[in-house]
């Protein structure tokens, strides 16, 4: 019964207020250890694989169909590899494996680890913002991130991989699936997510210290873009469940 449960036995409609993502491009060999068989990296140029996080300021989760007002507000600091799965019917999709969760409420930590298989601690973090910066930051989870945005005409990351902003996008999420994996049933559970007006727009970076990514002791993790999204409704749809064969 548990084991169902975590399986994201229902959909989920919320309504994101903000959402800042960093991207770190990686050499696909460092990552590969992170990922379950059943997953491969989404690499771009035969080289770089990519690790984000991200914070997300969410009013109003529930369930879909309940009410506004039964919804929950909070915030999540968000850890995903880029990655594809095949499905059994030879279906390639291109998605994200969750890494690590932190929220600011316990009801949600709880709750998300009752329903899903996303790993969620309660941590404090707070948001800061002004007419021409945002900063994240948590004393629990030792992180903090700054950007400026003021700027129009931002330039990419010095080092990143991408030679301009649209090639960038495509790594700056959320993808269409999140995917976990039971390695003893051999279960890949399969979630779609479901938006509504995504523009991410790009961000200067200004500084950032990330604990978990320093944990995770990669060499060479490089900035690769940083993209913030304002004022968007989300689904996540009924989780799929499907066996794994190699």
């Amino acid at each position: 019964m548990l084991s169902f449960l975590k399986n994201h036995p229902f959909a989920v409609e919320a309504y994101f207020e903000r959402s800042l993502v960093l991207t770190f491009a990686v050499e696909k060999e460092q990552l590969e250890r992170l990922i379950p068989e059943c997953l491969a990296l989404d690499v771009f140029d035969g080289r770089w694989a990519f690790l984000a996080i991200a914070l997300v300021q969410t009013k109003s989760l529930r369930p879909k169909g309940f009410p506004e007002v039964l919804g929950r507000d909070f915030c999540l600091a968000g850890y995903r590899l880029f990655v594809r799965h095949t499905t059994r019917k030879g279906r390639r999709l291109r998605g994200l494996y969750i890494l690590r969760s932190e929220t600011d409420k316990r009801l949600m930590a709880f709750a998300g680890n009752i329903f899903t298989r996303y790993n969620y601690s309660k941590t404090d973090i707070r948001q800061l913002r002004s007419d021409d910066r945002l900063e994240f930051r948590s004393t629990g989870s030792n992180f903090r991130i700054e950007v400026s945005t003021e700027k129009k005409d931002v330039d990419l990351p010095e080092g990143s991989p991408f030679s301009d902003w649209k090639g960038a996008r495509r790594f700056a999420g959320p993808l269409p699936f999140t995917f976990s994996y039971n390695p003893e049933s051999r279960e890949v559970l399969i979630i779609e997510g479901v938006r509504q007006g995504w523009n991410p727009e790009p961000v200067e970076v200004l500084g950032y210290h990330i604990s978990f990514l320093d944990s995770l002791k990669l060499k060479g993790a490089t900035l690769a873009s940083a993209f913030v999204v304002k004022d968007i409704p989300y689904l996540w749809k009924k989780g799929r469940v499907e066996l794994w064969a190699p």
